[in-house]
């Protein structure tokens, strides 16, 4: 069966108070207009309808490719939302109706509603809430729902029913294209409501079939910026769950944010405030420090990352030493054993096996061997104001404290700098390198006095 996806979108969100369209306000770092197309891909053959009116440019933009931009130049309700999107639907489909300011719908929701769905009837997506107040009710007889009936609309023993409706249904496009036209907008909101199908499919005998979602995060849909912050933090907890169930130890499960994708392996722990950014992989073992942000990198098997350390674009090895408040910057690759310590700064630079920079370093656009020593205070000089130029370190090597590495500069294997060195040149295998200036010391040399006022 071929299924047709409208998503409304055209709303103005004017309670978010925001230049950026509510729909594009991101949720785990995605906004929630491309949560819910990511839910809604998953169906072959799907063809996806945004329908847009408020910031319409910008969504439009930012629509992955594949989907269908609608315009509702006037938003005069959901029905006419719909309307919009009417000629797309396809002879013989199912249409999904989906909300873009609703992102946490699951596809396996959506799956079991279309499921609900045949020839002869449609399924929609209801849920039990202890206060239901604002939502619309579903109006049962003898157990089968006659008629959706809004908040504002309802009778006072109407609004005692606590079974609401979500907004989200499933509905064959030949029952679409013939009630949506006879829908019209006499009602206390003077809008064309979608609602208003549940009583022509009644009324025309087509059976009216009811969902719920596993978790009513699924159906909780944004208005303003605080329902924005319940909801993340809903979805947060959401991730932690699933985290804690792949074998992953956190801290304090309410202060972890994911904004991305977030695959561990076994026996990981995750302190408190850690931010993981884009699509990061940890192994087995590996310990995260609290207040550690990594964004998009690799992180192999035993590795710790110590407290305060920030970790961009970076492949790091099995059982390497991060921390704390390291940065390891875009194109950073460190292999096993490898130790990059407190204050250093690493960017676009190898380090091979049981290489260490211990204490507050540079190290930009290099190459080091393994079992290499570079001693604190240590910079490599990559940019001569004009191009970045690259420092090569051999194996076992041992560069001295404050040394000055000046590109393009090359230290063959076994290289020892003496420390407070400036290097401009290459040291050969085994040498020794000194370059500093001359010390002199100056007999009878008095100290400067205070002057008397």
């Amino acid at each position: 069966m071929k299924t047709d996806i409208v998503i409304l979108a055209a709303g103005q969100g004017s309670r978010m108070k925001s230049s950026l369209p509510k729909v594009l306000h991101p949720i785990g770092g995605k906004p929630m207009l491309h949560h819910v197309i990511d839910s809604a891909k998953s169906f072959d053959d799907a063809v996806l309808n945004v329908v847009v009116g408020h910031g319409s440019e910008e969504i439009v933009d930012s629509l992955p490719e594949g989907c269908i931009a609608v315009n509702q130049a006037d938003q005069l309700g959901t029905a006419h939302a719909v309307s919009q999107a009417l000629p797309n639907f396809r002879d013989g489909s199912n249409v999904l109706i989906l909300y873009g300011d609703v992102p946490l719908i699951k596809t396996a929701t959506l799956k079991s509603l279309v499921k609900g769905v045949s020839e002869n009837s449609i399924c929609i997506l209801t849920a039990d809430l202890p206060n239901p107040t604002g939502y619309g009710r579903i109006v049962r007889s003898n157990d089968s729902v006659k008629e959706i009936v809004e908040h504002k609309d309802a009778s006072d023993e109407q609004k005692k029913i606590n079974e609401i409706n979500t907004g989200i249904m499933c509905i064959p496009s030949k029952f679409l294209k013939s009630w949506l036209p006879k829908i019209n907008n006499d009602n206390a909101q003077n809008e064309f409501y979608l609602t208003d199908i549940i009583a022509m499919a009644s009324s025309d005998d087509v059976t009216i079939n009811t969902l719920q979602p596993d978790e009513l995060f699924e159906i909780e849909g944004v208005n303003d910026r605080k329902q924005l912050a319940n909801l993340e933090r809903k979805y947060q907890q959401h991730l932690a769950n699933k985290l804690m169930f792949d074998g992953a130890t956190i801290a304090d499960p309410s202060r972890i944010d994911i904004r991305g994708s977030l695959k561990v392996g076994r026996d990981t722990f995750i302190d408190v405030n850690t931010v993981f950014v884009g699509d990061v992989v940890l192994g087995e073992g590996v310990s995260i420090g609290p207040n550690v942000f990594v964004k998009d990198a690799e992180v192999g098997s035993g590795t710790e990352i110590y407290a305060s350390s920030v970790i961009e674009s970076a492949c790091v090895g099995k059982t390497c030493k991060i921390g704390p408040f390291a940065r390891l910057r875009p194109g950073t690759h460190l292999n096993s054993g490898v130790k990059v310590g407190n204050f250093v700064e690493v960017k676009n630079s190898t380090f091979e096996e049981n290489s260490k920079a211990n204490h507050l370093s540079y190290i930009g656009d290099s190459s080091i061997g393994s079992s290499t020593n570079i001693g604190a205070g240590t910079i490599t000089c990559n940019y001569d104001g004009a191009n970045k130029l690259k420092t090569i370190i051999g194996d076992n090597v041992f560069i001295g404290s404050n040394s000055t590495l000046v590109a393009p500069l090359t230290i063959e294997d076994g290289g020892f700098i003496a420390a407070g060195s400036t290097v401009t040149q290459t040291v050969p295998k085994n040498n020794l390198a000194v370059g500093r200036g001359r010390q002199k010391n100056i007999v009878g040399w008095k100290r400067p006095m205070k002057k008397n006022k």
